[in-house]
Order: structure tokens, then sequence, then C-alpha cells
């Protein structure tokens, strides 16, 4: 791929990115509007309508709300790892010294948080389970709010974005499958390894065809579904074994199609779909003490507070350790400013706080009113932020 088509790629990516964005943000108010609507008992029964799939003794039945978080957010998880694997392999993190920055960036961007979630609510098991919620960062979200500064913004800022996500990705697939799996069915396991081998084999041969992978990735769906692990991961297991290059057409990569295919989906249906299910928090009877219980305290805290200290602080001693340097064409405000970005947790927020408190029951706090407040003020005061830095830099920035 020339420079200039993988140039003009960049581009389309995060102008598909932040579309995205603001079509979430919209879904996201839509929720909310119905939810504290006359039709809140509408919204309600649409997510709570059972869907069921049965072909012979194998049936899935769930309501509509779970096929949405456990079916269309493997279609996103499974665009993660097609993007993963296309970034280590030829893309950005290709370049060890792109990697390290970001990477650095990330793992401070999901200690920091996690730690003061645990503090605030270290006193109650329950509560306890969600200290991975403001460990994640939007990408859709915190691209959308970059892409507002206009050309100004540095292009080294937005790979680094980028690529910071990524890794927070891969590390909340990480946390996903090890602190968030229950039940395992050795039977089920079984079965999504067999299909594993299968994949590797397909890949192995050369099958360039994307019809064999899709119809052995919907088996190992339905059994990492049925295994106890999250069946979200079938998604991203599956993206590592579609082949990048073939060998017959140098021009043409099964990867790289796909992932042009399957982006506009989920950007524009997938993740919107998913904001509008599980953002309609009812506000009726909410009051001051349940805005500040330890829950949706402790992940605005950890999503605004742990984020910024977690990923500007990491990045700051590393570079002043001499390990690694400044994105080109940016200083140290804007440095903050995309730190201040990573507290948009939105939909990986969402995602696990579904998993965290699946099975709580009645419970008296729900994080998603954390997760809007850390969310929020980390994308207006980012965004500002970033303002003065643009204009710093170059003395306007529209």
């Amino acid at each position: 791929m020339s420079g200039t088509k993988l140039l003009q790629s960049i581009h389309s990516f995060l102008r598909l990115e932040s579309a995205g964005g603001i079509l979430l943000f919209a879904a996201a108010i839509m929720a909310m509007i119905l939810a504290n609507s006359p039709l809140s008992g509408i919204y309600s029964a649409i997510l709570e309508t059972p869907v069921e799939i049965r072909v012979g003794p194998l049936e899935i039945a769930k309501p509509l709300l779970l096929w949405v978080n456990d079916g269309l957010m493997a279609l996103f998880f499974f665009l993660v790892g097609l993007e993963l694997k296309r970034e280590l392999i030829e893309g950005e993190l290709s370049k060890p010294g792109n990697i390290l920055l970001p990477l650095i960036g990330a793992i401070g961007g999901m200690l920091v948080p996690a730690l003061i979630y645990a503090y605030i609510n270290w006193d109650d098991p329950i509560a306890l389970r969600g200290w991975a919620i403001p460990a994640a960062t939007d990408i859709a979200f915190a691209l959308g709010i970059l892409t507002l500064m206009g050309s100004r913004a540095p292009t080294a800022l937005k790979v680094f974005l980028v690529s910071l996500a990524i890794f927070d990705d891969v590390g909340a697939i990480v946390i996903i499958a090890l602190f968030y799996t229950e039940g395992l069915s050795t039977q089920a396991l079984i079965i999504a390894t067999v299909t594993i081998a299968i994949l590797f084999t397909l890949n192995k041969r050369g099958v360039m065809s994307i019809a064999p992978y899709i119809f052995v990735g919907l088996v190992l769906w339905v059994a990492v579904l049925k295994s106890g692990v999250h069946a979200t991961l079938a998604g991203v297991v599956m993206a590592m074994f579609i082949p990048i290059h073939n060998a017959k057409d140098p021009d043409s990569s099964p990867l790289r199609a796909l992932e042009h295919d399957l982006h506009p989906f989920v950007a524009f249906a997938v993740l919107p779909i998913f904001a509008f299910a599980n953002s309609g928090i009812n506000l009726d009877g909410v009051s001051l003490d349940f805005v500040f219980h330890p829950v949706p305290l402790g992940v605005a805290a950890g999503l605004f507070i742990g984020k910024q200290i977690g990923v500007f602080g990491f990045c700051w001693a590393a570079i002043k350790l001499g390990l690694t340097e400044l994105p080109k064409g940016s200083g140290w405000l804007g440095l903050y400013g995309i730190s201040l970005l990573c507290g948009v947790g939105f939909t990986m927020s969402l995602f696990i706080g579904s998993l965290a408190f699946e099975h709580a029951g009645e419970v008296a706090f729900d994080e998603r009113i954390g997760i809007m407040m850390g969310s929020i003020m980390s994308g207006v005061i980012g965004f500002l932020v970033l303002k003065i830095a643009c204009r710093e830099a170059h003395g306007d920035c529209r």
C-alpha cells in the first residue's frame, strides 16, 4: 500500500470514528429521553423481549438486551481483533518506536482508575466487582471529540490516541476473560478448542475465502457462549485467523477488505444500538445520595481523575526517563488533553458494567450514572485543554 493510500485510509478511518461517536451520543440521549418519558414502559419491554433460536437440542434463549450485549458486541470485538492484527503486522504498532508510549499510557490508564475505584469501594464485595469499569476508553467518542479540533490537531496525537485505545481494548479483553467468566462448561470449551484448530488449519492452508471462517466462527461463538466465557471474546479469537496477505494477489487482503466492509456497520449500527439499549437510566427518584453512592462516585472519579493521572503520569515518567518521546508536533499540554479524553469510557465502560453486576440482583446504585458523569467531564475539559494547546501552538484552532 502506497503512502498516499495509507494516509487516505487513516483519514477515512478518523472521519468514520468521529461520525460514529456523534451517532453514539445521539443514541444515548434518545435512550435517556425514552427511559424518562411516558414511553419508558415500551422501552423496557423492547429490551426484555425474549428471543429464542433452537436447532434440535441446541437452544439459545435470551432477552433482546443480552442478544445485543453478547451477539452484536461480538462483532465489535471481532473488528477490534482485525484492527489489532493489522496494526501489529503492518500498521503503526509494527514499529517498535511507536508502541512504547501508548502502551505505557494504556497501562497507567487502566491501573490508576481501577485502584481509585477499588479504594472507594473496598468495603463492599458486590460493589468491588465493578473495579474494571473506569479502566476502559471509548475510542469512537474520544476521536469524535478530537476531530472537532479540526485539521490543526497533530496527526501524531490522533495516532497516539488510536494506539492507546487499541491497547486499552486488549486490556479489557484480558480483564473480561480472567475476571468476568463463571461456571465453565468442559464440553463447550472442547468444541471451542476444535473450532479454533479448524480456523488455524484454514489459515495455514491459505484459504482466502471469508465464508469458511465466518461459518466456523459462528460455531465458535455459540460454543464460547455456552462455555461460560463471555461470547464476545470469540470475535477477537476469530479475527486472529483471518488472513491479511493473499499470496496469489498481493494487492488483495481478506482482512483489510473485511475490516473495510465491517467498519460502517459497527460504527453506525452495532455501537449506537448498544448505547441505546444500555444508556436508558430512569432518573425518577434519583437523589444526591444516589449520585454520590460509592459505585457511581468511584466510576466517575476513576474515569475523570484516574485516567488523566494514569495516562499522563505514566507517559511523563517514561519520557523523563528517556524511554520514549512526545508525539511529533505536540507538547505537554496536548498530551495532557489527550489523557483527559481517555476518560471518556462510555461504550466499553457500559459493557464491563453490565458484566460486573449482571447477577447482582436489585442494588441501590446505578454505575451508568458514574459512567455518564466521568465521561462528560473528561470529554468537555479534555476538549477545552486541547483547544488551548492548539491555540498556543498555532495561534488559532478552528
